[in-house]
């Protein structure tokens, strides 16, 4: 047993401090490290490697604080409290409801088809179902944090807002569409009996300690997909001439959007990867519609999410799934290229 698993309060008072400390000097020792370089200021070479040394250990730090926080918050939820919550709910408001909860709601693709049952088992629409389902790998912390990190608290809102509009339209049409008979047979056969909940006494111990354990699970995961994405977004900053990409994702290219969606749908990648990336091409030139529509698509339609999804739904309902969340990422693509 470690420090922090013995005393993690503790461990909040010491590393609070040193985490503002470090934040504040980052771009003094970053340029510190460059001006040991010798490299020259301005060059293509100086600009890509400024922008990986300050990038990587900036977002790692605003990454391990927002995985604390919302890791503290999940223990007060879980995926049955949320099948629970949402019993009952109507069409709409239940769209409503299910889009939030898959923000604060514990989720990977391998709890797609447990989750699915269970909303089923429960009674809940299946439009409800999927708005939960859109929601909770779109609208995740780490694509927050990369976002605010990034660009700033204005865009962080921006996507967190695209998302849970697509989220909520898209549960709302598929539920209005009567498509239950595209779920797989095998499923409606499954009998629920009572749902029980087993009620956990969390201390404000063990609350801290699931922030912690959070940190461990999520950053431990996603370092390297960081900083690969942002390795990448370095090269592009440093070597793409500026307004380049307006030329390919611009807003006046009308058909960039549907483009960026076509090209991100069948990639996989998490917001680690992809959110970097990003940053750099807006900073070239590329419109932020089409920038978000493409972003949307890649972490919005995970790819191994939609195969798992395969063992519970048929496939029209599966492309039925796709196309409307498709669509509804293009639509916004498209709002966001003419409000901005």
């Amino acid at each position: 047993m470690n420090i922090i698993d013995r005393h993690p309060i503790g461990a909040i008072i010491a590393f609070f401090p040193l985490w503002i400390i470090l934040y504040l000097i980052l771009r003094h020792l970053v340029d510190g490290i460059i001006s040991l370089t010798g490299l020259a200021p301005g060059e293509r070479l100086t600009e890509a490697v400024r922008f990986f040394l300050y990038e990587v250990p900036k977002v790692l730090l605003l990454l391990t604080m927002v995985v604390f926080i919302v890791g503290i918050i999940r223990s007060y939820f879980s995926p049955e409290r949320t099948r629970i919550m949402l019993e009952g709910k109507p069409l709409f408001a239940g769209n409503i409801l299910a889009s939030m909860l898959g923000i604060v709601t514990p989720f990977c693709s391998c709890s797609a088809v447990p989750l699915f049952i269970g909303f089923v088992e429960a009674g809940i629409p299946l439009g409800v179902t999927f708005s939960f389902l859109v929601a909770a790998p779109m609208i995740n912390e780490i694509a927050v944090v990369l976002l605010f990190g990034l660009f700033g608290w204005q865009t962080a809102l921006i996507y967190v807002s695209a998302g849970l509009l697509i989220a909520i339209t898209s549960g709302f049409v598929i539920g209005k569409l009567h498509v239950e008979k595209y779920v797989e047979d095998w499923v409606y056969k499954i009998r629920a009996g009572n749902i029980t909940i087993e009620e956990v006494n969390f201390t404000f111990k063990d609350r801290i300690q699931s922030g912690f354990t959070a940190v461990k699970d999520i950053v431990g995961k996603v370092w390297p997909f960081l900083i690969v994405g942002i390795g990448v977004g370095a090269g592009i900053h440093g070597y793409v001439p500026e307004n380049f990409m307006a030329g390919v994702m611009g807003k006046s290219v009308w058909w960039s959007v549907p483009v960026a969606v076509l090209i991100g749908v069948p990639l996989y990648s998490n917001a680690a990867g992809i959110i970097p990336i990003v940053q750099a091409l807006l900073a070239k030139g590329a419109s932020l519609g089409t920038v978000l529509a493409f972003m949307m698509s890649v972490i919005g339609l995970s790819l191994p999410e939609t195969i798992i999804l395969r063992k519970v739904l048929k496939l029209p309902l599966i492309f039925i799934f796709v196309g409307v969340v498709a669509l509804g990422i293009i639509i916004v693509g498209y709002l966001f290229n003419v409000i901005y």
